[in-house]
């Protein structure tokens, strides 16, 4: 995004602002992302791009995409580092086979932290666009785990609000590049109301 601020206020618009005014705030630079703002209740605004997502998104190369997001500091300290090293290589003009082999290297080399325990993101921002499939976007809590079967947390149950996505492929069993990454379910669960406060129109996405 030309403009860093409209970057900074897009990422701290994925959380309410009594989170977000205090968080660590980056923004996408020439070469990778960099601290726009230094925070100190260890949570961490991103704007995401559409290459932070699964690897076998149809999406994953557009540049539409602006995904705000707000990360707690359990998430920050295990994700941030991954956020880091794709926008890297995305800006070096890297493939996503050249990615994810780096990831792989990476996690064996213990360069990449494990995920911890209790980290979520807040992904609530009214100005986010999420995709171009139906409306774009959605307020939504996601969590992320090690967590082995959706079905435990009652996952895709019908009258559940809550969904959940494997964090890089959708279809992990066709890719065998999983091996040496993590296995990360990440739990969705939509918010009644956007970070500003107004109350969110339910899209069935």
């Amino acid at each position: 995004m030309a403009d860093r601020n409209a970057e900074i206020a897009l990422a701290r618009s994925a959380a309410p602002e009594s989170i977000s005014r205090d968080a660590t705030v980056l923004v996408l630079g020439r070469k990778g992302y960099e601290t726009a703002v230094e925070g100190k209740n260890g949570f961490v605004c991103i704007v995401g791009r559409s290459w932070s997502g699964p690897f076998d998104w149809p999406e994953f190369w557009n540049p539409k995409i602006r995904a705000a997001d707000c990360l707690n500091p359990q998430a920050a300290r295990s994700l941030i580092p991954v956020f880091m090293l794709r926008a890297k290589m995305t800006l070096a003009g890297r493939s996503k086979a050249e990615m994810v082999s780096a990831l792989q290297a990476a996690y064996k080399n213990k360069k990449l932290p494990d995920l911890e325990n209790g980290a979520m993101d807040y992904m609530m921002s009214k100005s986010s666009y999420l995709t171009d499939q139906g409306g774009h976007n959605m307020p939504h809590l996601m969590f992320d785990t090690l967590v082995k079967d959706g079905i435990d947390w009652g996952s895709g149950a019908e009258g559940s609000p809550v969904m959940s996505s494997p964090y890089w492929f959708f279809y992990p069993e066709q890719h065998t590049e999983m091996k040496g990454l993590p296995a990360i379910l990440v739990f969705l669960v939509p918010a009644p109301t956007w970070s500003d406060g107004t109350p969110a129109e339910m899209q069935h996405h």
